[in-house]
């Protein structure tokens, strides 16, 4: 049975196609003792304040007729912003070529967070170069990637 995210995903995609937006991402999390749903939001020129409240107000009555959420949560929808969080495939397909940083859950080469190209994926793994060699890290020890943004 899918999950909260998924079946959220598979409910809001082509409602936000529709009104010409990527569904970047969804993500249900409970953080103290609230509930977020967070709807990540893409465009090729940018996502605005404007571009989340219309999306926001497009979104809430087929969240509630689906009725997934039987808690109270708070609904955020946002830009996936400039450093972006790699969960999917889709989301490493797009950042192929990109320099990305690792979190880990254990130490590799003494780090817990590398930073590299990414250069390929599959199903159980990731590869990247990270300084000078190409290297794997299995994605079950991956704690977080996202892509790095140059601030120079």
């Amino acid at each position: 049975m899918a999950n909260i995210e998924e079946k959220v995903e598979m409910l809001l995609q082509s409602k936000i196609e529709e009104m010409g937006y990527e569904l970047y991402d969804v993500e249900y999390a409970k953080e103290g003792k609230n509930y977020f749903l967070r709807i990540f939001i893409d465009k090729d020129d940018g996502i605005d304040l404007n571009d989340c409240e219309k999306v926001n107000d497009g979104i809430m009555d087929l969240l509630d007729e689906a009725d997934y959420i039987k808690e109270q949560y708070f609904l955020e929808v946002s830009s996936p912003g400039i450093e972006r969080n790699l969960r999917k495939d889709k989301h490493l397909n797009k950042a192929m070529g990109e320099k990305i940083e690792v979190n880990l859950f254990k130490p590799m080469d003494k780090k817990k967070s590398l930073e590299g190209i990414l250069t390929g994926y599959d199903e159980d793994s990731i590869t990247m170069m990270y300084e000078n060699d190409e290297i794997t890290i299995e994605r079950k020890d991956i704690a977080l990637m996202k892509t790095k943004y140059n601030w120079d």
